[in-house]
């Protein structure tokens, strides 16, 4: 499985993206968990956000949803924080 985060916004305005291939992984499995309840609560159009705030495109293999600062489920800041921080 494939996983892409692109995070937009914020107060300078910076995308920053982060992939991660879940294939052959010892945490596949947690990583897949993850991001099926991440496709199923979040977004299938950009929510607007708030000023300032970051917005999120979270792409699973050939699913992309979307999320915004402040009202990230705590499954999707996980996702995200994890992508962010593990991707290439």
């Amino acid at each position: 499985m494939r996983i892409q985060v692109s995070r937009s916004g914020g107060f300078a305005g910076i995308t920053r993206r982060q992939e991660v291939d879940t294939e052959g992984r010892a945490d596949a499995a947690e990583w897949a968990s993850l991001a099926e309840e991440v496709l199923g609560s979040a977004a299938e159009a950009p929510p607007s956000g708030v000023p300032d705030g970051f917005r999120y495109a979270i792409t699973v293999d050939d699913r992309t949803v979307y999320c915004a600062d402040p009202d990230l489920t705590g499954a999707q800041r996980t996702l995200v924080s994890r992508v962010l921080k593990e991707g290439a």
